[in-house]
């Protein structure tokens, strides 16, 4: 009675396992299309068909937490199977070799979800890392296109600088030319002063008159003076009579 129990729990296990093996499978290889993104963001599970669509990282945690639920209750059906097979009294070789079956089973799937695991944060942290070598690229992009505008700034000023000197050279060209005219006007000047000089020592007659030409245009000059003072005089008086 105790080997037809023990066998019909035996039986009732298996097909658990190869249900759950089934459903195991079939998950696999959607989280493996997922993984690899075959499977694109939109994906979905079978208990998420009523769910929104969500973004392919989000998704994939949901389905590797259920992957990960149905291996551990799939290890827990084998545990029971070994339990079940210690029951059994005339348990042959094939039982054996169907509980082994079993194991190697849960261990190819355990596998193959460690590596999809394993290649999907593989290609995540490249992406990220593209992703950042992006953003450097676009921050030096924005930052060189800041230097150039910087830089034209500064050459702009510079041309100004230039022509300011440009110009402050002219205006002391311009001033050096004045003062050597003036310079070569005072020299002018003083060697025809030299030369009335001169003409006045060799002439005295000519000397002579020149003198009174000056002395007649001061007292020309003191008589004017005189009058006006006289008429200021007589019509400051008209005025405050």
């Amino acid at each position: 009675m105790a080997t037809s129990v023990g066998m019909e729990g035996w039986e009732d296990l298996r097909k658990q396992a190869r249900q759950l093996e089934n459903e195991i499978d079939l998950k696999l290889v959607s989280f493996s299309k997922l993984g690899t993104g075959v499977g694109g963001h939109g994906f979905k599970s079978e208990s998420m068909d009523t769910v929104p669509l969500l973004s392919g990282e989000h998704v994939f945690e949901t389905m590797a937490l259920e992957i990960e639920q149905l291996l551990n209750k799939l290890s827990s059906l084998n545990e029971r199977m070994a339990e079940a097979r210690a029951t059994q009294t005339q348990a042959g070789p094939a039982v054996q070799h169907t509980l082994q079956r079993h194991r190697e089973i849960l261990q190819d799937y355990t596998q193959e979800f460690r590596k999809t695991q394993d290649n999907y944060r593989a290609r995540r942290e490249r992406e990220d890392l593209l992703r950042s070598v992006r953003k450097d690229i676009d921050s030096f992009k924005s930052s060189s296109g800041g230097l150039n505008r910087r830089m034209d700034m500064y050459l702009k000023e510079s041309e100004h600088v230039r022509n300011s000197d440009r110009l402050i050279d002219e205006q002391i060209s311009i001033a050096l030319d004045t003062r050597e005219h003036l310079v070569s006007q005072r020299h002018a000047f003083k060697k025809f002063q030299t030369r009335m000089h001169d003409l006045s020592n060799r002439f005295p007659m000519i000397s002579s008159l020149v003198q009174r030409i000056n002395f007649r245009k001061r007292r020309d000059s003191i008589i004017l003076g005189v009058v006006i003072s006289v008429c200021v005089i007589l019509l400051l008086m008209y005025t405050f009579r």
